[in-house]
C-alpha cells in the first residue's frame, strides 16, 4: 500500500478555518446571553474554546493513526455506541433537557452518544460493505444485516427523541449502500419506505406537526411555531450584502432563539452579510470536495467507503442546517458543523476529519486513478473511473 509523505493540507486548512470562524461567531452570537444568564460574557466562548482545542488535538491524533486499524475495531465500536444509546434511555441516567434525553455526563462533562454513534456507524458500515462485495446485491446476506443495524441505531436515537439525527443515520446508510455498488432497486425501495416512515413519525408528535405547519406557512403562527423561521429570515435580510458588522447583530438580543447553536448561520448572514454567508458555503463546498477527492483515491474499498461516509455526514448536516435557516426545510435540531456551539458534535466531527486526513496519506492520486482504471469493479457503473471507486479489497 503506497503512502504519501503529507496529508491533505487544503482539508486541514478549511477545517481549522471553520473552527476559527465558529469560535468567533459563537462569541458574537452568545455574548449577550452569556452575560445575562451566566454573568460572564465569555462563558460559552470559553467552553467552545476548550472543545476546539480538544477537537484539534483529536484530529491531529487520528490523522497519525493508520485508518486500517479502525476496521478491526468496527464491531466493538458499534457495540459500544449501541450500549450508550440504550443507557441514555434508562430512567434517571440521562439529563432531561426540554423533554429530550440526549446527554450523558462523565466527570461533569456533557456527552451526546448520538454524535459518537454517527461516526461508529460509518466505520462499521464501511467495514461491512467492503467485506460483502461479492454478495452486496443479495437481500439476505448483503443488504439485510446492515439494514438491521441501521434500523436499530435509527430507533434508539428516535426514542431520545431525535428524529432529525435518526434520519441522518438512514441517509448516510443509503449513500454508503449506493457507493458500495448496491442494488438500485433495493436502494429505491429503502429510500421510499424510509421517507414515508419518517413522514408518518412526524405526525406522532404534536411539536413536529407544528414545525411542519410552520414551514409551510410561518406567518400563520408567527408568535409560536413560526417564530424561529421568521426571525431567522429577518436576521438574514437585515444583513444585506455586506452585513451589519461583526458583533453588531440585533437578533442576538433575545430575539432569535438558538442563535449560537442551530441558527448561528442566520447571525453570520446578519453580521457578515450575503458575502459572509457565501464564503461559509464555499468553505463547506471545499471541505466536501476534498472529502470526495480523498475517497476516490483511497487504496482500498474500506478507505473509500469510510472517507465517503464521513464526508456524507458533514454534507448532509450542512444541507439540513442551512436549509432550515433559509426556510427551505422544517425546523430540526441539526447543528452547523464546526461552527455551531456544542462540544460533542465538534469533537467527533474533528475525529472524522482526522481519519480523513490519515486516509489522504495513502496512495498518490496518480497511483489511485491508474489502479481504479486497471481494476474496474464489476457492477452497475460503466464509466472506467467511476467503476473503480469501490475497488476490491487489497491483500
Amino acid at each position: 500500500m503506497t503512502k504519501t509523505r503529507h496529508f491533505d493540507h487544503i482539508l486541514l486548512f478549511v477545517v481549522v478555518a471553520l473552527m476559527g470562524l465558529g469560535l468567533i461567531m459563537v462569541y458574537s452570537a452568545s455574548s449577550v446571553t452569556s452575560l445575562a444568564t451566566m454573568s460572564d460574557g465569555l462563558y460559552y466562548f470559553k467552553r467552545q474554546l476548550v472543545w476546539v482545542i480538544t477537537g484539534l488535538l483529536a484530529m491531529l491524533g487520528f490523522s497519525l493513526v493508520p485508518y486500517q486499524k479502525l476496521e478491526k475495531l468496527a464491531v466493538p465500536l458499534l457495540g459500544l455506541s449501541v450500549f450508550l444509546l440504550i443507557l441514555i434511555l434508562v430512567p434517571g441516567v440521562a439529563r432531561d433537557i426540554g423533554g429530550a434525553k440526549r446527554w450523558l455526563r462523565f466527570g461533569g462533562v456533557g456527552f451526546q452518544p448520538s454524535e459518537f454513534a454517527k461516526l461508529c456507524f460509518v466505520i462499521y458500515v464501511a467495514h461491512s460493505i467492503s467485506i460483502r462485495q461479492d454478495r452486496i446485491r443479495n437481500f439476505m446476506h448483503g443488504l439485510l444485516p446492515d439494514l438491521t443495524i441501521a434500523a436499530v441505531i435509527f430507533l434508539l436515537i428516535y426514542k431520545e427523541p431525535n428524529l432529525s439525527t435518526a434520519a441522518l443515520i438512514l441517509g448516510t446508510y443509503l449513500v454508503l449502500y449506493f457507493l458500495g455498488n448496491g442494488s438500485l432497486a433495493y436502494l429505491s425501495a429503502i429510500g421510499a419506505i424510509g421517507f414515508i416512515g419518517i413522514f408518518a413519525l412526524i405526525f406522532q408528535a404534536g411539536y413536529r406537526v407544528r414545525r411542519l405547519m410552520a414551514f409551510l406557512d410561518p406567518w400563520e403562527n408567527a408568535r409560536t411555531s413560526g417564530y424561529h423561521i421568521i426571525q431567522s429570515l429577518v436576521a438574514i435580510g437585515s444583513g444585506g450584502f455586506w452585513g451589519l458588522g461583526l458583533g453588531q447583530s440585533r437578533q442576538k438580543f433575545f430575539i432569535l432563539p438558538e442563535r449560537h447553536t442551530d441558527f448561528i448561520f442566520a447571525i453570520i448572514c446578519e453580521e457578515l452579510g450575503l458575502i459572509g454567508g457565501i464564503v461559509v458555503l464555499i468553505m463547506f463546498f471545499v471541505l466536501i470536495w476534498r472529502g470526495v477527492y480523498i475517497a476516490t483515491r483511497a487504496p482500498d474499498s474500506f478507505g473509500f467507503l469510510l472517507a465517503s461516509g464521513i464526508t456524507a455526514i458533514v454534507g448532509l448536516q450542512v444541507v439540513v442546517n442551512i436549509g432550515v435557516v433559509l426556510s427551505l426545510m422544517p425546523t430540526t435540531g441539526i447543528t452547523l458543523p464546526f461552527i455551531s456551539y456544542g462540544g460533542s458534535s465538534l469533537l467527533f466531527l474533528a475525529v472524522g476529519m482526522g481519519i480523513l486526513l490519515n486516509i489522504s496519506r495513502y496512495g498518490s492520486s496518480k497511483h489511485a486513478v491508474e489502479e481504479a482504471r486497471a481494476t474496474p469493479f464489476s457492477g452497475q457503473f460503466n464509466d472506467p473511473l467511476t467503476s473503480g471507486l469501490v475497488r476490491r479489497r487489497q491483500p
